[in-house]
């Protein structure tokens, strides 16, 4: 008995892990992230014909200008300081 449970344990904790990595494997297109302020942050995937020096680059080069252009807004004046 106890080695079926073992057994049933081991398939069920295959199964999870197998479809969490599927799920990581098969990305979409962008990755939406909502901050606390509302603004959206897009992060776009990069294109999958380059080597992954040249996606590194062109991730970093993106999240500079998303970072800058975050920055220079001007923030909501809050009351509660």
């Amino acid at each position: 008995m106890r080695i079926i449970f073992g057994v049933l344990s081991l398939l069920i904790v295959a199964a999870v892990v197998g479809t969490l990595a599927k799920k990581q494997l098969t990305g979409g297109s962008a990755i939406n992230v909502s901050p606390q302020n509302g603004s959206d942050i897009t992060v776009p995937t990069p294109l999958p014909g380059a080597t992954a020096q040249q996606q590194s680059l062109q991730i970093q080069q993106q999240v500079r200008q998303s970072l800058g252009t975050s920055i220079q807004q001007a923030r909501p004046a809050s009351g509660e300081q």
